[in-house]
């Protein structure tokens, strides 16, 4: 039985000027086309990557391609030029929602050393920790507004959401095709409680970036409270918060990939190549 493809024509036609060069010397690249197909199908599948189909070429060569991709931020580098692509063509919706989801980790992602050489930009902890749903990892992320991701970020599994927001917005960096700045700041931002923090809100209001986050119902009380030192209520746009669904219509697209739902990579930036991945390809069936 031959393996389900996901990268369509079309698709491929977008994606294959943004792929790496055949090296000037030694061996040319395999191709391009099934290793991606490779890469896809074992984290959309879940499967272990001895498991892949033999159509899709040698387990060691698309292991290495996602792992090399990743050290030299060939996977980041393409999907920020996919994301200028569709910013060209004002494709994408800058009402952006921010949020959380933990993925649980299997026993194979444990093992990798703590301590010595790291590869670079790996996490000392791997992007691994101890919450209440076991060995787990947070991904962190923004979606615009058409359910599609903009910016991704891995911690360990007990780690707060607030504390990941500046990472989060700081990681939302769509460069421009005719050249210039690239754009960081959407227009809006909607997040849950769990986001209300005053320096979260202070550091929108210092980027000129509407914020949609309510007030917990502790923070509501603190300040009436206080009453007239409690200052004014921030504001809250009811109709607008409705559209936070986006980001939890991200995270389920993205979690129809097994390998991304359960986390098998002992590396941070494995991991994170694969969301990557995953990613491009979602913004690529536009």
């Amino acid at each position: 039985m031959s393996a389900r493809l996901m990268i369509s024509d079309s698709m491929w036609d977008r994606i294959e000027p943004l792929m790496p060069a055949d090296p000037v010397r030694g061996r040319r690249w395999a191709d391009h086309r099934r290793t991606l197909e490779a890469i896809a199908w074992k984290y959309r599948t879940g499967s272990p990557w001895r498991d892949l189909p033999k159509e899709l070429g040698p387990f060691q060569t698309a292991h290495k391609r996602l792992l090399r991709w990743a050290l030299d931020g060939t996977w980041q580098r393409i999907f920020h030029a996919v994301l200028a692509t569709a910013d060209a063509e004002d494709e994408i919706g800058w009402t952006v929602s921010v949020d959380s989801t933990v993925c649980r980790a299997h026993q194979h992602a444990a093992g990798a050393p703590k301590g010595g050489h790291r590869p670079c930009g790996e996490p000392p902890d791997h992007a691994l920790g101890r919450s209440r749903g076991g060995l787990s990892t947070k991904v962190h992320l923004a979606s615009d507004a058409k359910a599609r991701p903009l910016a991704m970020v891995v911690t360990a599994g007990q780690a707060g959401d607030a504390p990941a927001f500046t990472a989060v917005m700081a990681a939302i960096r769509v460069p421009r095709v005719g050249g210039g700045r690239p754009r960081t700041r959407p227009n809006t931002v909607i997040a849950d409680r769990a986001y209300s923090a005053r320096a979260i809100r202070s550091h929108l209001r210092l980027r000129h970036i509407r914020t949609v986050i309510p007030q917990p119902v502790d923070q509501v009380r603190h300040r009436l409270r206080r009453g007239s030192r409690g200052g004014r209520p921030p504001g809250f746009d009811h109709e607008t918060y409705r559209e936070r669904n986006t980001v939890e219509r991200c995270i389920a697209r993205l979690k129809q990939w097994r390998g991304l739902a359960l986390r098998t990579d002992k590396l941070a930036v494995t991991y994170q190549a694969a969301l990557h991945l995953a990613a491009i390809l979602i913004w690529n069936r536009r």
